[in-house]
This record gives structure tokens, C-alpha cells and sequence, in this order.
């Protein structure tokens, strides 16, 4: 995987430096000594994970990271345990406490490895198995494609299958959608809403944000289930 450091003290920069060179799985792309420096190896090379300081002059790491539509896998880094429970809020992939450990660096790492093998696995193998379903609306069978699903939202007696620019009605009920994209890349996140996990942009507080237009509610029973399927 591509790496990159956003941290602005030196040492601390030594240590991620020779942690990714021990572990020999990262491939670092560049580091930096504050966020804005990395704004353009982010718009224009593939960056996998980015381990990222939360105290750094100019923005802080935790609103740099709000400020991201598409965000790779982050690690952040920080002396203070303050931002712990609004970081797992923003999906990220571990919170190491400094100073860590290189045992505690590999175990972050791999969470990382394992969500991006996982991401592709579904990507390219469970989705693509069975990307094209047909729906019934009314009298007509409709064929979608899942991967173009954004979420499906009940709706009194009828679901609505949102995709980016249109919607269609179906007269199944949640349920069995929920039972229907079973072992795909969608979750349940609220009484009358499934997501697609894949177009999930961040999380903050009880919502789930899609794009700029999609803001999602979470139910207080479906957040933990949600949220750990990124972090774990």
C-alpha cells in the first residue's frame, strides 16, 4: 500500500519512517510537515493510508480529515487520548497514542491491509458476482445495478431504491432487502435505511454522509454494528 506522514515534529517522523521501512508491507510517498502540503499527492496519486497527526500548525489533522470527500485509510497519531471517540466517529482505521510501540504500529498496520483487501475482495468479487439484480415497480421488472445503489430508505408500504440521480419504488418490504443483500457490501444503519457501504464518505455524530447531497440518519442500535466494520 502507498503511505504518507502528515506530522510535524521530527522525531516523530524518524520513528513512522523506520516503522514503515521495518515493516516492509508500506511503500512511503511522501511526508509532511503540515496538512495543506499534502493536498496535492491526494488529488493526484493513489494513496492508500495516511498517518496523520491531529496537532498541526495551520488545520488540525481531525478537520483536515472532515474536509476530505474521499479519504484513504487513516491511522491517526497524537500525544493526547482526548480525540479518541471522534476519531472512531470519522472511520478511522486505529488511533495510536504516543509514544507506540512497533508491536502496536504492525497491529494498526494490519487493520489497514486486512479493511483494504476486504474492500477489494467485495469490490471485485462479491459485487461483481452479483452486480445487476431486477427489481418489480408496479408491473415492470427493472434492472439495476447494486455497485449504482446508494441506499434504499422504507418507505410505508413500498422501499425506495435511491442511485445517484434517480429513484425507483419497490414493493418489497426492508426486510427483505436486508435479507436479499445478505454477505454484500450494504448495512442496515436505521429502522427505514440500508447503505452502501461503498459510498459511505465519513461518519459524524449519528449521520452517515454520502456526498454533499445524501445525509443519512443512524439508529442509536445500528451505530456500533456500523462503525466497527470500519475500524475492525
Amino acid at each position: 500500500m502507498n503511505c504518507i506522514i502528515i506530522e510535524d515534529q521530527l522525531p516523530a517522523q524518524r520513528i513512522l519512517k523506520k516503522y514503515i521501512s521495518d515493516i516492509g508491507t508500506l511503500n512511503l510517498a511522501g511526508t509532511y510537515s503540515d496538512a495543506l502540503q499534502a493536498m496535492d499527492i491526494l488529488n493526484t496519486q493513489p494513496v492508500d493510508l495516511m498517518f496523520l497527526d491531529i496537532h498541526l500548525p495551520k488545520i488540525s489533522g481531525i478537520d483536515f480529515l472532515k474536509s476530505l470527500s474521499n479519504p484513504p485509510q487513516v491511522i491517526l497519531t497524537t500525544a493526547f487520548s482526548d480525540y479518541a471517540l471522534e476519531s472512531y466517529e470519522l472511520s478511522v482505521v486505529d488511533y495510536l497514542l504516543k509514544p507506540f510501540s512497533f508491536e502496536r504500529f504492525v497491529k494498526a498496520v494490519s487493520k489497514a491491509t486486512e479493511k483494504n483487501l476486504s474492500h477489494e475482495t467485495l469490490r471485485d468479487s462479491t459485487l461483481s458476482q452479483r452486480s445487476e439484480i431486477f427489481i418489480k415497480s408496479g408491473y415492470e421488472h427493472i434492472r439495476i445495478n447494486l455497485a449504482d445503489v446508494y441506499f434504499i430508505k422504507s418507505d410505508a408500504d413500498y422501499t425506495e431504491i435511491h442511485l445517484y440521480n434517480k429513484k425507483h419504488l419497490s414493493s418489497d418490504p426492508l426486510k427483505n432487502w436486508e435479507d436479499r443483500l445478505e454477505n454484500l457490501p450494504f448495512s442496515r444503519i436505521h429502522k427505514s435505511y440500508i447503505v452502501n457501504t461503498e459510498k459511505i464518505k465519513k461518519i459524524i455524530g449519528n449521520q452517515v454522509y454520502l456526498n454533499d447531497d445524501m445525509i443519512l440518519p443512524i439508529g442509536r442500535a445500528f451505530k456500533e454494528v456500523l462503525v466497527k466494520k470500519f475500524i475492525n
